[in-house]
């Protein structure tokens, strides 16, 4: 079955995980498994659909993300993320960067809600991303819903781990280790208007850095996906979310499941998008180390490491972690890790 795991296919296929959230033991729930590796191995991206999410929440969500993003700037600007060394917060449109050129899109992050941990001089400065949200004063009804709808991803970022642990031969909590505590997971609620005269870029092409990601989109296009040599456009569908893979579950299994490089294009005149992305990330502490894989999926294992030199992969998440967001934001790392800017990003991991 693993070789032709890895076969195209146009659209993404359609993950129905339903069989496997009610009971993991049944014949459903086994095909389900096989069918999640395979989209996982194959493309990187899948929509998932009958995914437990409640839709009148995810319709919330969605509605009290435009309300913010209607609210004048000034008040978008009261969490603005240069107040903050957890990256959390809200960033202007325009002052985001991928491939270091600038994303027209603009958004808020959040995170776990911890407490700012004290760091030494000898301590590593990844420990920094511990700490608050800000939650915009303006709207003050946003947070007890974003907060539930989190809760209910983790839960499902938990059950989709245990399926393709499963599907990998091992047991279904394998990746605990991981995710088990303090898991670092990041919602970006966004926004990707029309600009006239820019570059059409919403977010540059990329992998994502963690393990898994869940995007719940509006019903406006954009998201494009490369599939071998070509790059394929992700229409919205109504009841699914997509589901797509980070570079640590690429690197834990050497290959075998696909971190795909993706992008947003900028919306048409006239309309905007918005969508919001769940990012199951592990602990800022943990270090991903290699599944041991079954003889006959290892020998579909193509290799995982980034080997660009400019691109390191740290050991522990945090620095990697770091290394993503002080590129992607260099006003709020020139702010809250100067050592960084001094030392031309080198002093991550210490």
């Amino acid at each position: 079955m693993p070789a032709s795991d890895r076969e195209d296919q146009r659209p993404l296929p359609e993950i129905d995980i339903g069989a496997f959230l009610t009971d993991e033991g049944t014949v459903g729930a086994q095909e389900c498994v096989e069918k999640l590796r395979g989209a996982c191995h194959g493309p990187g991206f899948c929509y998932l659909v009958n995914h437990g999410i409640d839709g009148d929440l995810e319709a919330q969500v969605l509605n009290t993300t435009r309300r913010f993003f209607d609210l004048p700037e000034s008040d978008r600007l009261a969490i603005r993320n240069t107040k903050s060394a957890q990256f959390r917060g809200y960033t202007r449109l325009g002052m985001e960067r991928t491939n270091n050129v600038r994303d027209w899109r603009d958004q808020i992050d959040f995170g776990p809600e911890r407490d700012v941990v004290p760091v030494g001089p000898d301590d590593p400065l990844w420990l920094r991303l511990h700490g608050p949200n800000q939650w915009p004063p303006a709207l003050p009804d946003m947070q007890d819903g974003m907060l539930l709808w989190m809760d209910q991803m983790s839960k499902l970022g938990t059950r989709v781990l245990r399926a393709l642990a499963l599907g990998l031969g091992q047991q279904k909590n394998y990746f605990d280790y991981l995710t088990g505590q303090d898991p670092e997971f990041l919602l970006k609620v966004i926004r990707y208007p029309h600009v006239p005269g820019e570059s059409g870029q919403g977010v540059g092409l990329h992998q994502d850095s963690g393990l898994l990601t869940f995007i719940l989109q509006d019903g406006v296009s954009g998201l494009e996906v490369g599939i071998g040599n070509d790059t394929v456009k992700v229409e919205p569908r109504s009841g699914s979310m997509i589901m797509n893979l980070g570079e640590m579950l690429q690197i834990a299994t050497g290959g075998y499941l696909r971190a795909t490089k993706h992008r947003v294009v900028m919306p048409p005149e006239g309309s905007e998008r918005i969508s919001l992305a769940y990012f199951v990330n592990p602990a800022l502490e943990a270090s991903v180390v290699p599944v041991p894989l079954p003889i006959e999926l290892a020998l579909d294992a193509v290799g995982g490491e980034n080997t660009d030199p400019d691109d390191p992969v740290f050991s522990v998440y945090g620095a990697n972690k770091l290394k993503f967001r002080a590129r992607s934001h260099p006003d709020v790392a020139a702010i809250h890790y100067p050592e960084l800017v001094d030392l031309n990003g080198q002093g991550i991991e210490r």
